[in-house]
């Protein structure tokens, strides 16, 4: 049974945007995953991000076209992953960079001045005793 021109094209959007969603979730799990870990512990986050992945993906898929998924869904959900790295990985990654030194910063920054005010605390305590 064909379907309708209509449907075709949503397939078509929401399987690129499935790519986008990869590939931002990617970018995401570039940055968590860091460096220097064994090969083991690397291979247990990549089965388990690429699982999570999956399951968002056909979550999405599910939500958006009750989950039909032909060959050309994967191709385009390709394509759509290929774009984003292409052409918008490289601005993200700069962003979330930024937003972790910041909050990093940040954190720092709370936490010094959380461990200043309970070592006076304690250290005061201890000098009048």
């Amino acid at each position: 049974m064909l379907l309708p021109l209509k449907i075709q094209f949503e397939i078509v959007i929401f399987s690129l945007m499935a790519g986008l969603i990869a590939g931002i979730l990617f970018d995401f799990y570039r940055i968590v995953r860091g460096f220097g870990a064994p090969k083991f512990i690397i291979f247990i986050e990549d089965f388990l991000f690429w699982v999570l992945n999956a399951i968002i993906i056909f979550t999405f898929l599910l939500y958006v076209n009750y989950a039909f998924l032909g060959m050309y869904v994967y191709l385009f959900i390709i394509i759509g992953a290929l774009i984003y790295l292409n052409l918008f990985s490289d601005k993200l990654m700069k962003i979330e960079r930024k937003a972790e030194r910041v909050t990093g910063r940040g954190f720092r920054v709370i936490f010094k001045n959380l461990l200043y005010i309970f070592k006076s605390i304690f250290l005061r305590n201890k000098i009048n005793k």
